[in-house]
């Protein structure tokens, strides 16, 4: 009978029972020979399925019959890609359980942080969870003992009268100036920063909006992060910078982060990111909207959600009593 080996950090342990073959990786010694003796219970008693296909195999199947039908595809067809590329897209589905899952999520946070790591785990959770209730490749998820990581608290960023004046300099575009009129794509970049100060809508909801998706007070967008159209209130404001670029801001996503980048290094801000203009603005709106219609003009369908993203200050809540 085969012991368990040390391999750094972790114990490695694999058996044979009438003909299968099955292995682990385990945190301690005393895991080891505790998964063995169910493992040959298990196998012995004839009460295992045996599936050949690896966690690699249940990752690809996702992507095909999940994942595609999801707004926010893109990041989980990559993230299901470079998971099946880890040691645990090579763990037979039928042999996975919580010590192949620590062993993953210790080696992500060695290079992402805790925050990544969660929404990473919430993206496998969910892969076990279709494999076990639709596929049958599973008796149990393997993530639901599995301790998450700590992380850090959200951001709170706000961003001050002076910096959006800095910023909007950098770009080209005077606020102040009468009569201007957006002639480059740095100048739309400004008026997109201040329009998602405006209207709390995410980069990609700006990028996307078209002449046809903008009626008076209104701005339709088809799809959102979270997969449900939604309808956003403009404010006059919005409407005037809206006026300046009535097709559209004409502007990729990509090419709006890396020109509001340089002109954020230009205007010498520090810590800004363009998604800290959805907490600017909603922390705003919270002024104007109860917490129904803000949740609802912002796309949050849990109003819990409203509270990452309102940053007010003491000061500011003290001086509305």
């Amino acid at each position: 009978m085969a012991a368990p080996v040390k391999d750094g950090k972790i114990w490695r342990h694999r058996l044979m029972v009438k003909g299968v073959r099955v292995s682990g990786t385990f945190e301690t010694k005393a895991a080891a020979l505790a998964w063995e003796a169910s493992q040959r219970v298990q196998l012995a008693d004839g009460k295992a399925k045996i599936i050949e296909e690896t966690c690699k195999d249940a990752f690809d199947r996702y992507e095909r019959e999940v994942s595609r039908n999801k707004a926010g595809k893109r990041w989980e067809v990559n993230r299901l890609a470079a998971m099946g590329a880890t040691s645990l897209g090579t763990v037979k589905i039928s042999y996975v359980d919580e010590t192949h899952v620590a062993a993953w999520r210790d080696e992500r946070l060695r290079t992402v942080s805790g925050a990544t790591v969660n929404r990473e785990m919430n993206l496998l959770s969910h892969v076990f969870s279709v494999a076990r209730k639709e596929w049958k490749w599973l008796s149990k998820s393997p993530t639901t003992d599995v301790a998450r990581p700590k992380v850090k608290p959200p951001r709170d960023r706000l961003i001050s009268e002076d910096e959006i004046t800095a910023i909007c300099l950098a770009l080209g575009w005077d606020q102040k100036a009468p009569g201007m009129v957006p002639t480059t794509k740095q100048h739309r970049i400004a008026l997109a920063f201040l329009f998602a100060i405006e209207t709390a809508m995410r980069a990609g909801e700006i990028c996307g909006l078209g002449k046809a998706d903008v009626s008076g007070r209104v701005a339709r967008l088809k799809m959102t992060k979270n997969g449900f159209p939604r309808d956003v209130a403009l404010s006059p404001r919005a409407q005037e910078i809206w006026a300046m670029v009535p097709d559209g801001f004409d502007i990729s996503s990509a090419s709006l982060d890396a020109l509001f980048r340089k002109a954020r290094e230009r205007a010498g801000v520090k810590g800004l990111t363009f998604h800290d203009t959805r907490h600017e603005a909603i922390t705003r709106l919270a002024g104007k909207l109860g917490v129904l219609d803000l949740a609802r003009m912002v796309g949050h369908r849990d109003i819990r959600q409203l509270q990452t993203y309102y940053n007010a200050t003491a000061d500011d809540i003290a001086a509305k009593l």
